[in-house]
């Protein structure tokens, strides 16, 4: 699943919106720990029920144009504080935290791989960039073995997005009950397509 979004700002920029902690809490949420390609932080899922940690294996960064991610079902997730409130949207004074937590420290749950964090599946996804003439362009891949999910997932994508949108031009953020479920018949409905086998033949209509 490809969802794209447009901003008229240099790539860098569009960049530090979607890696660095005190931007990303104003849209998805903050992220702690040690950042690099094959290690994992911990990140809160802000805007969910409870504000859940989960977490979230960075796979490959590559500054500033690619960002792949493995990153566990909050609502499953082993590292999750459902006691802990929502974090509020920081101000642009607030400084990004990046120390991570020892183990065991209370309120501050630690990351585990995603694929020890409760039984579901990790979710592999990646943020491409790219610009042209002042213009750039993010597409949120969402990598998926079947269509399984696609009208539920996709509406809570499309909200997350628009809250990205929304914090960079410090607008009102979306609610998502505008959402979900009205957007769910839509992506259900989509057109799903197999992969080619290897060849690069064509695969046959499922």
């Amino acid at each position: 699943m490809v969802l794209t979004r447009t901003f008229r700002a240099p790539v860098e920029d569009v960049w530090a919106s979607v890696t660095e902690p005190a931007r990303t809490a104003r849209w998805f949420g903050e992220w702690r720990g040690e950042a690099g390609p094959g290690r994992v932080v911990e990140m809160r899922m802000a805007f969910e029920e409870g504000a859940p940690w989960c977490a979230m294996r960075i796979d490959a960064c590559e500054p500033p144009y690619r960002l792949a991610v493995s990153m566990a079902d909050g609502s499953a997730s082993e590292a999750s504080d459902a006691s802990a409130p929502a974090s509020p949207s920081p101000s642009p004074s607030e400084e990004p935290t990046s120390d991570a937590s020892a183990p065991g420290e209370p309120g501050v749950p630690h990351a585990s791989p995603p694929e020890q964090a409760g039984d579901a599946d990790p979710w592999p996804m990646e943020l491409l960039l790219s610009e042209a003439d002042g213009v750039t362009e993010l597409r949120l891949v969402h990598h998926r073995p079947s269509a399984d999910g696609v009208g539920e997932i996709g509406p809570g994508w499309e909200f997350y997005l628009d809250l990205l949108v929304a914090s960079r031009a410090h607008a009102p953020l979306p609610d998502f009950t505008a959402y979900y479920p009205a957007q769910r018949a839509y992506f259900a409905s989509l057109p799903t397509h197999a992969p080619p086998p290897p060849g690069g033949a064509p695969a046959p209509a499922p």
